[in-house]
């Protein structure tokens, strides 16, 4: 099974919808990608579609957020959403997504992700708990679920505070209402 990760273009859009409504059993994920897409911060370099056979069967969304803290403000990542169809998770397309996803963070000259996710699978990537380095969610989650990771070394030392993430990332958000 050959798996082809590529940037997404214009014509991936309702593809790349239809995996994250069919990964997540929801449409909040799917409405999130299309209405981050109008935000002026979007980046079709950070989001990532695996092919199987022409057929897309996974996504990956980097997002530019901020830290933000009494001292300073900074500019990072949000690993989210990261999507595979049901039928294809369990053979390595996410990571796959994720390790391409790194890459091309790191080439838009970003150093650092920060992601909301499974505690037992980010960590693989180098993902630690963002309380590590200061790092607070604006809302409450697990400490081992919010978690982040340096792209080059000691990129997130003294950068402490609180995420803030674009208005987007509030699903109920319809594409139409941010015209």
């Amino acid at each position: 099974m050959l798996i082809n990760i590529r940037k997404e273009t214009e014509n991936d859009c309702n593809d790349i919808k239809s995996v994250n409504d069919k990964a997540f059993g929801q449409e909040n994920e799917g409405k999130l990608v299309k209405n981050l897409r109008k935000n002026e911060k979007y980046n079709s370099d950070l989001s990532l579609i695996a092919e199987i056979d022409n057929k897309i069967v996974g996504h990956i969304l980097l997002f530019p957020i901020k830290v933000i803290s009494q001292k300073n403000e900074y500019e990072t990542l949000s690993l989210a959403p990261m999507s595979v169809l049901p039928n294809y998770q369990k053979m390595s397309i996410g990571s796959k997504l994720i390790e391409y996803g790194i890459k091309a963070a790191k080439k838009a000259g970003y150093t650092s992700i920060i992601v909301l996710g499974h505690s037992d699978y980010y960590p693989r990537f180098g993902f630690v708990p963002a309380s590590t380095f200061g790092i607070k969610p604006p809302f409450e989650v697990p400490d081992t679920a919010f978690m982040a990771l340096e792209l080059l070394p000691n990129s997130l030392k003294g950068k402490e505070g609180t995420v803030k993430y674009p208005k987007e990332y509030n699903a109920g958000i319809d594409c139409e209402d941010l015209l």
